[in-house]
């Protein structure tokens, strides 16, 4: 038999097998009708190679065609060329699906609809593709593109077996008059939740996502769902997850859902629940083709070589089941494999001269498929992630070459990023004092992740004790590797616990002893005002503060009163040991923080076997056995004074959330005259907008807190970014740049109302146009009410995001705390914050 393809006859065989079933013999057999498998199947019509497209349904790209209907389908990375004979445009799903049909009429690519693929077996040359209704299909090569939406991630939580459950929208104008609930923070899920917010359907919808925004969804569909968020369309919780589905008591709707907030407990009413939590492979399908997997993980992908070989060869994987879910990767590598399958080895990925840019300074050549397989097999936390999610992170990161004795961070340096060892070695300087005490971090090593966790300032200063190559992965592309790679989660969760634990007792304590304790910790998420040690109860367990910060309390005369403030990288629970196991305060999460619980069993006899550590934390002990006597003392004599330091501790910490910040600006107001001259030196130094509002915000007692930006340890203004203008100076300052745009991201993510939408000012009048002429601000009158009167009417000017920079660059530091004549402005970090409420007034 002969069938016309592209401009050429080729002879595709059709026999039947020994059953008597059709059998069709070809040169690339393609499963699946996705963007990968349709853009494979065209590249194959167009080169005139016999080939044969199977997809189960009866229709192509099954996964495009279970989208919600009118879903509007992104051409996103824009910067992206896309090479495919297939045509895509940014488009309605009913667009991309009839164009495709149409592209696949006229390229004359042989598909075989209905074709359910349920077993591969053989290799290059001699492949055997079994299908379900009993036919089978030869070829030489095999390419998988079957993608993982038929194999959702499901809900396992009590009652999510209901009916009302589901796993995919198909009609979001089918459901009206509904509370519907959207679990996820992916663009399947934002587009859900859009769908079915139609103010005419009057549904209520609300979004639970597990994270502090939406780091794995597209830029315009975070800029949508905040849009209908404001405009009262629908609702989104953030660190929330859900806990049951349970049915409604009294005064109730029929079912609710019972919700982990940050803020305790919620009950939402729930006619609906539309879960979109992501897809793993079809692993036992792939599998028992003989294809390996890059780890043991449900989400981990297959092994592929840069031209997306499996372990088997001849047996190709391409598209969302080789980890990369967008439309114009999977086309692209459609079209490449056939390529590549046709003898075309010198195609590169469009990709390829940014990458090689990368690797320009280093010493060594290699092809950017070599430094790409040098760097995952060199670095441990980075071998389960795939060759194509190499290539996607290494765009955003940056390579160091080091000479010996080069400085990499300093000590008390600000930064989030960690940094990769593909070559050479650093010292650590663990000793501030004694520059030449040092732990050596080999190659394959990271080091950098206490400040990405903790939001902290760097504890040591790292120099390279070698010539060495770094790659540096900023924060954001960490926290993505680890949410989509189980395993750089899991190897990163057990480095920065182990050096979490070294840095704290490290010196005291031998390897095995570290392992020991590695092998039984537990990291424990925290809500805010959440108890992790009560007060009588009896337990040795020990808690580092891995991130966050808690407040110690105990309960003296029927009041509980404050203690002390504790931050991260410190540890708690150590004097129960000395107690008998009795606990003698209760220690509480001031902010949303992780611990890591190691056992006390095992601690205590560590420390029965260590005589070094025993005495080390007797000395911790001792000395804050010392603080509760004071605080005892103080409390039978001094009570008022106990009382209002508890009192002062938690306004600071717990209302106005300072427990997070690492420089906030606090007034005296014992020293305060209101002379405001705080706001004017800030809007001279900020283009006539001060940053602060010393009016606004509250007081406690003496002290008041005005609106101002705390520069968070992990700045909510920072969670969406679409032109990652947002960054941290050299002192810890969380500061906006030129790169801008005003989409108000920002505003609406922090929680304490510390960022405002500003008009860009008009050039302010020099100072002889003042005196000459009247122009421009007069002594006295704020810049502000000049801008104002200078506004044309009518006159909207661009807006613009604007904060605190801690006046970043100037001499002599903030201008605030510079320009208050009395002393009552200060800046201060958190550990001064109860120093000063008590400095003077105790």
């Amino acid at each position: 038999m002969k069938r016309w393809i592209g401009t050429a006859f080729e002879s595709i065989d059709s026999r039947r097998d020994e059953r008597g079933s059709a059998v069709e013999s070809v040169k690339i057999a393609i499963v699946g009708s996705g963007p990968a498998g349709l853009s494979a199947a065209g590249r194959a019509a167009a080169r005139g190679i016999s080939h044969v497209l199977l997809e189960k349904a009866p229709h192509l790209s099954d996964t495009i065609y279970k989208y919600q209907r009118g879903k509007y389908i992104m051409s996103t990375p824009d910067q992206l060329p896309i090479r495919s004979d297939i045509a895509f445009n940014a488009g309605s799903r009913e667009s991309i699906i009839d164009r495709w049909d149409q592209d696949a009429d006229s390229l004359k690519i042989n598909i075989k609809r209905n074709a359910d693929v349920t077993a591969i077996n053989g290799s290059r040359g001699a492949f055997q593709i079994s299908l379900a209704n009993g036919e089978s299909v030869k070829a030489d090569y095999v390419i998988l593109a079957v993608g993982v939406q038929g194999n959702p991630n499901k809900l396992k939580n009590p009652g999510t077996d209901q009916p009302f459950v589901q796993y995919q929208l198909d009609d979001p104008k089918e459901f009206y008059d509904e509370n519907i609930i959207i679990i996820g923070g992916g663009d399947a899920a934002i587009e859900n939740a859009l769908g079915v917010a139609n103010p005419d359907q009057g549904n209520i919808v609300t979004l639970l996502q597990r994270a502090d925004g939406f780091p794995r969804a597209k830029e315009a569909n975070a800029q949508a769902l905040y849009k209908a968020r404001d405009e009262g369309r629908l609702d989104f919780i953030t660190e929330s997850s859900l806990i049951r589905i349970e049915r409604g008591g009294s005064g109730e709707s029929l079912w609710v859902a019972v919700v982990d907030t940050k803020d305790g407990e919620a009950r939402l009413p729930c006619d609906r629940i539309i879960a979109r939590l992501g897809a793993a492979p079809p692993r036992k399908f792939v599998e028992a083709a003989g294809v390996e997997f890059t780890g043991p993980d449900r989400e981990a992908f297959p092994v592929l070589t840069p031209q997306y070989e499996t372990t088997v060869p001849g047996l190709y994987v391409i598209g969302a089941l080789a980890g990369f879910p967008l439309i114009k990767h999977c086309m692209n590598q459609g079209h490449d494999v056939v390529e590549f399958i046709s003898g075309n080895r010198d195609l590169q990925p469009p990709d390829t001269p940014l990458l090689e840019a990368l690797f320009d300074q280093a010493p060594v050549r290699r092809s950017v498929d070599e430094w790409l397989e040098h760097i995952r097999s060199t670095v441990d936390v980075l071998s389960d992630v795939s060759a194509l999610q190499m290539r996607e992170f290494l765009l955003g990161s940056n390579i160091h070459f080091k000479k010996r004795g080069e400085v990499i961070v300093n000590r008390n340096d600000t930064g989030s990023s960690i940094f990769a060892i593909v070559d050479g070695s650093v010292a650590v300087e663990i000793d501030p004092k004694n520059t030449r005490v040092t732990v050596p971090i080999t190659k394959g090593n990271i080091f950098g992740e206490l400040g990405l966790i903790s939001g902290r300032r760097r504890t040591a200063t790292v120099r390279a004790a070698e010539p060495a190559m770094l790659l540096e992965i900023p924060r954001n592309a960490t926290l993505k590797l680890m949410a989509s790679v189980p395993g750089v989660k899991r190897r990163m969760d057990r480095i920065s616990t182990e050096r979490q634990v070294g840095q704290i007792f490290g010196q005291l304590l031998p390897r095995r002893a570290i392992d020991e304790i590695l092998n039984s910790a537990e990291i424990i998420a925290v809500k805010s005002g959440d108890a992790i040690i009560q007060e009588g109860e009896r337990s040795t367990d020990i808690y580092i503060i891995r991130s966050g910060s808690v407040v110690v309390e105990k309960r003296i005369g029927g009041k509980d009163v404050f203690l002390s403030y504790v931050l991260a990288g410190n540890y708690v629970g150590e004097m129960s040991l000395f107690y008998d196991g009795l606990r003698t305060a209760t220690v509480r999460a001031a902010i949303k923080s992780e611990v890591v619980r190691l056992p006390g069993a095992i601690f205590e006899r560590i420390l029965g076997a260590n005589p070094d550590l025993y005495r080390a934390v007797e000395q911790l002990v001792a000395s804050r056995r010392k603080l509760n006597d004071y605080v005892e003392a103080k409390r039978e004599s001094f009570s008022s004074v106990v009382d209002m330091h508890t009192s002062i501790a938690r306004f600071l910490l717990e209302e106005e959330g300072l427990s997070e910040a690492t420089d906030a600006l606090v007034i005296d107001e014992t020293l305060c005259i209101g002379c405001d001259n705080c706001e004017k030196a800030c809007a001279d130094i900020h283009e006539g907008i001060s940053r602060l509002d010393r009016e606004a915000g509250n007081s406690y007692a003496y002290i008041h807190v005005p609106t101002s930006c705390r520069h968070c340890e992990h700045p909510h203004c920072m969670t969406d970014c679409p032109p990652d203008a947002i960054h941290r100076g050299p002192d810890g300052e969380v500061f906006i740049d030129e790169k801008c745009i005003g989409c108000g991201n920002c505003q609406r993510y922090c929680p304490y109302g510390v960022i405002q939408m500003a008009a860009v000012p008009p050039e302010k009048p020099s100072l002889l146009s003042w005196m000459f002429f009247g122009a421009g601000p007069g002594p006295g009158e704020p810049d502000k009410d000049w801008i104002a009167k200078t506004r044309k009417k009518g006159d909207e000017p661009p807006k613009l995001a604007v904060k605190c920079d801690m006046c970043s660059g100037l001499k002599g530091g903030p201008a605030c705390v510079r320009a208050c004549p009395t002393g009552a402005a200060k800046r201060i970090s958190p550990d001064e914050y109860l120093s000063l409420a008590t400095d003077g007034k105790s």
